[in-house]
């Protein structure tokens, strides 16, 4: 059984936006008996919980797994759990259950949407196709299940430019996210391989939302400090970026870089 002192020690140095949510003992109080109680019933049902990296900490600490979306469901394929619980948006739960099929999954909330997975739907995608007949279409993980089977290719932030440039097409649509789309044609120029890509419009609330200024705000006040950005950001702010890679090579970055102080602009969704 996990105490609330346990829990305090675990938790009582991580801050969530600066000072303003803080992790007291009292707070831990109130957590510990409902850790407890999640722990046994996923005992007693066989069940597995996912937690995406940006979940909170109290839900991490109970998590089986933690990471991004598509290795968190590799991980769970390895598992003979007969439940998954992940504690992510609905998409990633959809990935799950196509890469576990006989495993029932659920999601603990019904208003888990992610804006970059919805803002495309099949019927979009289907007209898209009828009006680009010769483009080989390119869907990022972040999009829904009936997205993902109307696409030829279905691609990870950390495998995307790559597969585009070895595609031997070279009229690409890419979707949802039109900030990754500009990624992969700007570093596809770098390396000399110009495509015809199209993209639709996309976007992460919370990447659109980070700017160049902001960086180089961050990096005064902040002398040293390394900034590692996600593929979902603007290519404005990779251009500022010490490291640019999906959720988990950032965090392999960070666990090679320990005596280093860190900007991580990573994925919400």
């Amino acid at each position: 059984m996990l105490s609330a002192n346990d829990l305090f020690q675990k938790l009582k140095d991580i801050k969530i936006g600066g000072n303003i949510c803080l992790f007291t003992y009292e707070k831990c109080e109130e957590l510990a008996p409902q850790i407890n109680r999640i722990r046994a019933l996923k005992a007693e049902k066989n069940a597995i919980l996912l937690a995406h990296s940006y979940v909170s900490p109290e839900i991490q600490l109970i998590a089986d797994f933690t990471g991004d979306s598509y290795e968190l469901s590799q991980k769970a394929q390895a598992t003979t759990a007969d439940t998954i619980v992940f504690s992510a948006v609905k998409f990633m739960a959809e990935t799950a259950k196509v890469l576990n099929p006989t495993k029932q999954v659920l999601v603990p909330s019904k208003n888990n949407g992610c804006t970059l997975a919805d803002s495309i739907n099949a019927d979009q995608v289907k007209a898209l196709r009828s009006f680009y007949p010769d483009y080989t279409f390119v869907c990022y993980i972040n999009t829904t299940a009936e997205v993902k089977a109307l696409c030829d290719v279905c691609v990870t932030s950390s495998n995307c430019t790559q597969i585009v440039a070895d595609i031997p097409n070279d009229k690409i649509y890419f979707l949802p996210d039109k900030l990754m789309a500009q990624n992969i044609i700007n570093t596809l120029a770098q390396q000399g391989i110009h495509k015809s890509i199209l993209y639709s419009e996309g976007t992460c609330y919370v990447h659109e939302d980070y700017d160049p200024e902001m960086i180089t705000y961050l990096q005064s006040e902040h002398a040293g400090i390394q900034v590692l950005a996600h593929p979902e950001c603007s290519p404005g702010v990779l251009s500022k970026a010490d490291f640019v890679g999906s959720t988990s090579q950032m965090i392999n970055h960070v666990k090679t870089h320990l005596n280093d102080t860190f900007l991580m602009l990573t994925e919400c969704g």
